[in-house]
């Protein structure tokens, strides 16, 4: 099967099953976004969103995060991976925010990576679903998943090279629902360790399922 039509399935099966996909991360505004998904680099959804509650009642405002300190904010995102640095990117992150833009979350990739904390993951998952632009952050879901339907190639080794594909063949309108599409599937359906290939719906057109049971 070629690659172009393995796209056209994929689409064609997401559009009709889950047309409506979103981020899983508990949010009210652009700048808990951020902070939220600065939290979530190698940490579950569930995790982020059980802290990150009581992290904005407190901080609820990037002014209010900036003036804070290590030892106040801490607290309440030890639970979280990598807590020491995380708690250091968000107030590193609110301070440019409100120095360098205005306390407003850029829309630009570029700018949104000069904040600390923040990747080009990271940046990509604002600028889609903050800003609604065709633009692709590549997890680790994204990554296994897609190479596993065979939407990007196996010797694609990083997550650049994997979003890079999936743009080529991802037509625009349907990239920042494609990105949730993937999580989604990953997460649920395509585990890492032991994918639940006998319930999947999209046996007919992944390549890992061809491979590996028909």
């Amino acid at each position: 099967m070629q690659r172009k039509e393995r796209f056209e399935k994929f689409i064609a099966y997401f559009t009709e099953n889950q047309p409506e996909a979103e981020t899983e991360l508990q949010y009210n505004n652009p700048y808990e976004l951020l902070v939220a998904v600065i939290l979530s680099a190698q940490c579950t959804d569930k995790r982020i969103n059980a802290v990150t509650p009581a992290l904005f009642q407190q901080f609820p405002t990037a002014e209010h995060l900036a003036t804070s300190h290590f030892d106040e904010v801490f607290p309440f995102i030890k639970s979280v991976s990598y807590p020491n640095n995380k708690t250091k990117h968000l107030i590193g992150m609110a301070k440019m925010l409100i120095e360098e833009f205005d306390s407003k979350v850029p829309s630009d990739i570029s700018e949104l990576q000069k904040l600390p904390g923040v990747g080009r993951k990271t940046a990509n998952v604002i600028a889609s679903v903050v800003y609604n632009q065709p633009a692709m952050a590549v997890d680790t879901h994204v990554f296994r998943v897609s190479k596993r339907l065979g939407l990007v190639n196996q010797n694609a080794k990083t997550p650049l090279e994997v979003e890079k594909q999936l743009m080529r063949y991802l037509p625009k309108e349907y990239v920042a629902t494609a990105h949730h599409w993937l999580i989604l599937h990953g997460r649920y359906i395509c585990l890492a360790r032991t994918p639940k290939c006998e319930e999947c719906s999209l046996q007919y057109f992944c390549r890992y399922f061809q491979k590996n049971f028909a």
